[in-house]
């Protein structure tokens, strides 16, 4: 409380209101040193941060707001703060302290009776703020203006409509201009949490401006300089030089201690390169931001993890800032599982045919590891690096093949399923290694690797003599399997009987699926493709053939890369939530504002293609008409317009007919049935359902 460190442990101890007022009243006589008040405020802030109700002591503990002893006013503060809303009945009480303060001529004191009313937005207290808080941000003190400009923020929350017409957002504008670096810093983070609300004022910077304040960078805290490096995200170049030369003076801010203001300042670093055109420099800015990523992962496990999941993104967008660093993120032992496998995704991320052969060897190392979950993700790892880097898939497949030899059942199972995509990626390269896969099939017992297998064996069933020995084990459990697996199932009994259509058991095995999946099984998506393809195989089996075992497009790694105008809004969230869920922070924060690159002149052609629009929320009309009691309104013909109906009134003049003739279906629809004028909605389409055929299908076949 008062810096005597753990002298004040005593006051923690739980007490009866009638037993602090009685102190408080015992306090009023012979304490001219005010150190009996002085002790009762401190138990009774002890009390309210162990969360018991002091409420009731309001009247007692405003009196004390005559103190001339700030130790004594600060704690009378707190409480006000504390209380202030549940009391706003009895906060007339305070408003003449509250005005004395504001003029007093300690500092500490304005900014301290400034900062607490800004804290209690009631009606009597803002009305009695606003006088004080315009004369607070001209004060010649810059402990009062840096604390007013925040309470312009708070006031903005509280009456947005008070504030703006008050002025004080100009004001704030102003402050931007300050000799202060602290009081320009705090104008920045109220304009901020201004400009990033959906009803606030949008909040921009030109160049003057944003030279002004890369000025205070010098002098300013981190929290400081944090606030005003991202603030130039609200700078717009108009010319690829402005951008190139604010780059050049964010640079230095890279060599900063706080891994936050590291962040930040590559964050602002990312977003000018897309008004740039000087592709040396932007090699250059890349070179420089590597090393400072790389120093942060020297950290606690927790600031690695922010740094790794911001790394991923950035390495999406400009690969070069890390690519001769893949070492780095190689896994330490001590390492956490959140931790390793970030590492593991970037390890993928910057792997190429130079570093391939290093990060194989990782790999393999990994999916010999204990933790199950980190074993899987290394052994798929290995299957994706040979999707991406073709030189190294001889290598990749010869790994794969010594885990299955393991007989390690969650291993083999993880080798299965990237082999199935290796298959899609080099076709007719590497089948030779199925009969190893068909060795193993006991040891499949999870949905996607069990489908993984039953696919190669209806692609490959040509190439496997015991192919339909295979599917009918496999087809034993089929009404007990997952969706997932009767899925592949299906389609692979399909792929087999077209493969070997002469083949009595092939026939039967057919037969015997479709029918299970047609009468049996409730799963519309399956019971779906079973009516297709038992009409596919019944009209015509040489076209079916042709559509099941049509050519498949080779897979590629374009699938793991995010979109690029995605991509670019996230980068805009670095260093911040959004950039650890990947996800735009308007998506899981209420009220929150998304962030776009704007486009200007000086915007990169491949940028301005990919630009995402993002539309400021409007505001609810003035006026709401919400229905109460009474008798209904009388309903409107269709067509008659209400007066004053601006939608009605606005609306253009329907157009051959076309609305006109809709509307008059909506109103003929009678209101005991909502879609009866919708039968031919849907051009007939209803009576076209799968419906089995008449015949069996093995006498047409």
């Amino acid at each position: 409380m008062s810096g005597q460190g753990g002298q004040d442990a005593k006051f923690f101890q739980r007490g009866k209101i009638q037993e602090f007022r009685a102190e408080l009243e015992a306090a009023e006589t012979k304490d001219k040193k005010f150190t009996k008040r002085k002790t009762v405020l401190k138990k009774i802030v002890a009390n309210i941060t162990m969360g018991n109700d002091m409420s009731p002591l309001f009247t007692d503990v405003v009196q004390c707001l005559g103190t001339p002893l700030l130790e004594i006013k600060k704690m009378v503060y707190l409480f006000l703060v504390c209380y202030g809303r549940q009391k706003a009945d009895q906060l007339h009480l305070v408003i003449e302290s509250f005005l004395q303060d504001c003029n007093d001529r300690n500092p500490l004191v304005r900014a301290l009776a400034i900062r607490t009313m800004s804290y209690i937005p009631t009606p009597v207290v803002i009305e009695a703020l606003t006088d004080q808080l315009r004369h607070c941000l001209r004060d010649r003190d810059p402990y009062v203006r840096k604390t007013a400009a925040i309470c312009v923020a708070k006031l903005y929350a509280a009456d947005p409509r008070k504030a703006e017409k008050g002025g004080f957002v100009e004001m704030l504008r102003d402050l931007l201009l300050d000799s202060n670096a602290t009081v320009v810093a705090n104008a920045v983070a109220a304009l901020s949490e201004i400009g990033d609300r959906q009803d606030g004022v949008i909040f921009k910077l030109n160049l003057t401006v944003a030279n002004k304040l890369l000025t205070a960078l010098g002098e300013s805290s981190e929290w400081g300089t944090i606030y005003i490096l991202d603030s130039l995200l609200r700078y717009v170049p108009e010319k690829h030089e402005d951008a190139e030369m604010i780059a050049e003076r964010v640079i230095v801010q890279l060599n900063h201690a706080n891994s936050a203001v590291v962040l930040t300042a590559i964050k602002i670093l990312l977003y000018l390169m897309n008004y740039m055109d000087n592709r040396k420099l932007m090699e250059y800015i890349c070179r420089k931001m590597g090393p400072p990523l790389v120093t942060l992962l020297s950290s606690g496990p927790e600031v690695q993890y922010v740094a790794l999941r911001n790394i991923l993104l950035i390495i999406q967008r400009r690969p070069a800032v890390l690519k001769n660093d893949v070492k780095v993120f190689f896994c330490k032992y001590n390492d956490p599982i959140y931790v390793k496998l970030a590492k593991l995704e970037i390890m993928y991320r910057l792997a190429r045919e130079e570093n391939a052969r290093e990060v194989l060897a990782e790999l393999q190392e990994y999916a010999s590891e204990v933790d199950i979950d980190f074993v899987r993700k290394a052994v798929r790892s290995i299957g994706r690096l040979a999707i991406k880097v073709q030189p190294a898939a001889d290598a990749c497949i010869q790994a794969l093949l010594d885990l299955i030899d393991t007989k390690v059942s969650y291993v083999v199972q993880e080798a299965v399923i990237v082999i199935k995509d290796v298959f899609r990626r080099y076709p007719g390269k590497y089948e030779g290694i199925i009969p190893t896969l068909c060795q193993h099939l006991d040891l499949l017992d999870e949905p996607e690797s069990k489908a993984a297998m039953i696919w190669i064996i209806g692609q490959f069933a040509n190439r496997i003599d015991n192919a339909d020995e295979l599917m009918d084990d496999l087809t034993y459990t089929f009404l007990e399997e997952p969706t997932e697996v009767q899925l592949a199932l299906l389609t692979a009994a399909v792929k087999l009987f077209i493969y070997k259509p002469h083949s009595d058991t092939t026939k039967a095995l057919v037969h015997k699926v479709l029918k299970w999946t047609t009468e049996e099984v409730d799963n519309p998506d399956l019971r779906d493709r079973g009516f297709m393809y038992w009409r596919m195989l019944a009209i015509n089996p040489t076209v079916a053939g042709e559509i099941v075992l049509a050519e498949k497009p080779a897979i590629t790694t374009d699938a793991d890369r995010m979109d690029r105008g995605a991509l670019d809004q996230l980068l805009l969230h670095t260093g911040t939530l959004g950039s650890i869920y990947h996800k735009n922070p308007e998506t899981f924060i209420r009220g929150a504002t998304g962030k776009a690159l704007t486009d200007s002149p000086a915007l990169n052609p491949l940028s301005r293609q990919v630009l995402v629009p993002i539309a400021r929320t409007n505001l609810p009309p003035t006026t709401i008409n919400v229905p109460g009691p009474g008798p209904p309104e009388p309903s409107r013909a269709p067509g008659q317009a209400a007066t004053g109906d601006l939608l009605q009134t606005d609306a253009p003049p329907p157009q051959n007919g076309a609305s006109a003739d809709l509307t008059g279906a909506f109103f003929r629809a009678p209101a005991s049935d909502p879609y009866a004028a919708l039968d031919a909605a849907f051009g007939g389409y209803m009576a076209d359902e799968p419906r089995p055929q008449n015949k069996d299908l093995l006498d047409m076949i």
